[in-house]
């Protein structure tokens, strides 16, 4: 297990310092991906976060022939979106309710289970990214029920949201919810009030762009001074920083941090150990928010 303490998740106790695999991309050494994924089992990972949209299935096969049922890794997948081979973006938009239950199948296929332990609803109500046109723009209700009768015909484990506002979380409450991804980092606090609804309903609050600067125009978490300042203070780098204090901000909070490095895994899962003082605290908790300037697709 990390030193990042655990926190509950669908059900399991979970280390704090997850992976996120949408960094798989095709193309690379599959080889060394897989050593990788040993490698963060090695290290304590006991959650992951894939989809079939990354890479077409790409990482879900790196994860089917890296992860073992003895492991113990509580495997996340996400819908809501599909992957578009030669499309304008590398995905399209899939919300309506068979486009998720299909989804939900072909992510089953290409990891080789039975059962997802968790499944992320990805919707457009907020965050970068695309937005819900014409026939993609589909009420709550209508997802949900297909995601509760997966979850009764026991081909997912639980349900989570991903950029949503804090309305939406409000109406899907009532379903069980067991976690929330939202875009969230140092400069991009803008869903403070969903994160502190998410801590009072012991929902998991699991962000993504947890340094920001993913997109051209997201500011950065590294390149803030303050950032930068506690970094050499502490002897680390300033991204193990930017993640330290998402784990100080929130008991509820799950990191996924993706990287195709062993050595940026490594230091990933050591940010879970350390430790900021009040002052560092304070200095990091005065950087202001920052706008960022991103179009909608």
């Amino acid at each position: 297990m990390t030193s990042s303490g655990t926190i509950l998740l669908a059900g399991r106790t979970v280390s704090r310092v997850g992976y996120g695999a949408m960094q798989l991309r095709p193309g690379g050494d599959r080889t060394a991906a897989v050593e990788l994924l040993r490698r963060a089992v090695e290290l304590g990972v006991d959650h992951i976060d894939t989809a079939q949209f990354y890479g077409d299935g790409h990482a879900n096969s790196l994860l089917r022939e890296a992860i073992r049922p003895e492991d113990g890794v509580l495997v996340a997948s996400k819908v809501g979106a599909d992957s578009s081979p030669g499309g304008p973006t590398p995905v399209r938009l899939a919300q309506r309710p068979e486009e998720l239950r299909a989804s939900v199948e072909a992510n089953l296929a290409s990891l080789g289970l039975d059962r997802i332990p968790l499944v992320n609803l990805r919707r457009t109500d907020t965050g970068p990214g695309l937005r819900a046109e014409g026939d993609q723009v589909v009420d709550l209700d209508d997802q949900l029920a297909v995601m509760v009768a997966l979850r009764d015909e026991g081909k997912i484990g639980a349900i989570g949201l991903s950029s949503v506002n804090i309305e939406v979380l409000r109406r899907a409450l009532p379903a069980g919810i067991a976690c929330v991804q939202n875009a969230y980092s140092l400069v991009a606090r803008d869903d403070e009030a969903l994160l502190d609804l998410c801590i009072a309903e012991g929902v998991a609050w699991v962000p993504f762009f947890p340094l920001g600067g993913a997109l051209p125009g997201m500011p950065k978490v590294t390149d803030e001074p303050a950032v930068v300042a506690a970094a050499e203070s502490l002897g680390r780098t300033p991204a193990q920083v930017g993640l330290a204090w998402l784990l100080h901000r929130a008991p509820n909070v799950l990191l996924i941090p993706g990287t195709a490095s062993v050595e940026h895994l490594r230091e990933n899962v050591d940010a879970g150990a350390i430790v900021l003082d009040d002052a560092t605290l304070a200095a990091l908790d005065a950087v202001p928010a920052r706008a960022a300037d991103i179009p909608h697709e």
